[in-house]
């Protein structure tokens, strides 16, 4: 109870609306390097009317956290269940509980699908209808103003119950710190994080200096997504609109990191090029879009003056540096533990190297007076 009042008293909790319906828990586990005959123990008790031998199943291999499998049969191809497996050791890096409430409050706010139950390692939610974005589609003009609002109408919805929101960024990036700081003792087993990694003093220094320089900027404490990479992103076509999916990492944020963050991810996952990092004039653009959809869902009226879109735009690029720092962190963590093949760690050199190539420019940025 003291742990509780001692998170609510930080602000940084996220409350689900009074009246939403309890989650269903269903006390099955599933086994991640066989998903599909644990999702369909699911399915029996999800869907009962369905017969299990005209299940489809289509794995999902996008996942650098999860694994992921989606459920449906020919007669109904809309209804799809889909059974995201929690991936080894990720409750060191996502706090699940908050990721639930994330979800209620935003499917509350007709911005998330339905989240269906609860399993012992894992969590079944309903289908986006829609295609997930690629690094080119970020950068379509009608696409850009469908996120860009789409973010504004998530960072207006008030799920603090009256407190203050506090910013989680800080306390999450210290805690990823103390995760991988470990791996650079002087007997660390990993060479590669000896020699392509920036040392554990430096990355204490970065963050300090990160969070006492940041911390002043006046960017708003908003609900973030934190996540927002292309493939989080499902335009549904038919609709003319876009949703955001995954909400691992949603919480208390700055405005401004979770802006930076999705402009960051212009450059994709795989094959990271930051040659797509948005220029000015599209930033300028997006952000003016975002401003006018944030003061409108805020009733704070809709005209953007020239000053909040500067100002925006030198805090957005600021934060976008905490971001590298942040996946630089997260990466470590998941090359240390996750079963899913990728180069967790090449990922977290790229990000770190970011960090620095961009920190001088950001850093001679100045929000206007």
């Amino acid at each position: 109870m003291l742990r509780f009042l001692e998170v609510f008293a930080k602000g940084s909790q996220i409350h689900v609306p009074v009246g939403s319906p309890l989650i269903r828990k269903i006390p099955i586990f599933v086994d991640e390097h066989d998903v599909t005959a644990g999702a369909m123990k699911l399915i029996k008790v999800l869907r009962p009317a369905w017969d299990t031998s005209d299940v489809k199943t289509k794995l999902f291999t996008d996942g650098t956290t999860n694994k992921l499998v989606g459920c449906y049969v020919e007669d109904s191809p809309e209804d799809v269940v889909l059974v995201r497996v929690y991936g080894h050791k990720t409750e060191l890096i996502v706090d699940r509980d908050n990721e639930l409430k994330s979800f209620q409050v935003l499917h509350a706010n007709g911005c998330a699908p339905r989240l269906y139950c609860t399993f012992l390692n894992g969590i079944c939610y309903e289908f986006m209808q829609g295609d997930a974005l690629g690094t080119q589609d970020v950068r379509d003009p009608s696409l850009r103003r469908l996120i860009a609002g789409e973010m504004a109408r998530i960072h207006a919805i008030h799920a603090h119950n009256g407190c203050i929101p506090k910013p989680n960024l800080w306390i999450k990036m210290r805690r990823y710190f103390s995760l991988v700081a470990t791996e650079f003792t002087d007997q660390a087993s990993n060479v590669r994080i000896q020699q392509e990694v920036p040392s554990k003093a430096v990355l204490e220094q970065e963050m300090a200096w990160m969070k006492e320089h940041l911390s002043t900027l006046g960017s708003p404490v908003v609900l973030c997504h934190n996540d927002l990479l292309c493939k989080n992103i499902i335009h549904n076509e038919k609709d003319g609109h876009v949703r955001f999916i995954d909400y691992e990492y949603s919480s208390y944020n700055y405005q401004a990191f979770d802006i930076g963050n999705h402009f960051n991810e212009f450059a994709g996952m795989a094959e990271l090029d930051y040659g797509l990092y948005p220029s000015r004039e599209m930033q300028m653009d997006w952000l003016r879009v975002y401003l006018q959809a944030y003061k409108l869902f805020s009733q704070k009226g809709e005209e953007v003056s020239a000053r909040e879109l500067e100002t925006l735009y030198v805090q957005v690029n600021k934060f976008a540096l905490a971001s590298h720092f942040f996946w630089g962190f997260w990466a470590l963590i998941q090359a240390k533990y996750s079963t899913i093949d990728f180069d967790f760690l090449g990922y977290a050199v790229l990000r770190f190297n970011r960090y620095f190539e961009t920190k001088p420019a950001a850093m001679a940025l100045q929000i206007p007076q």
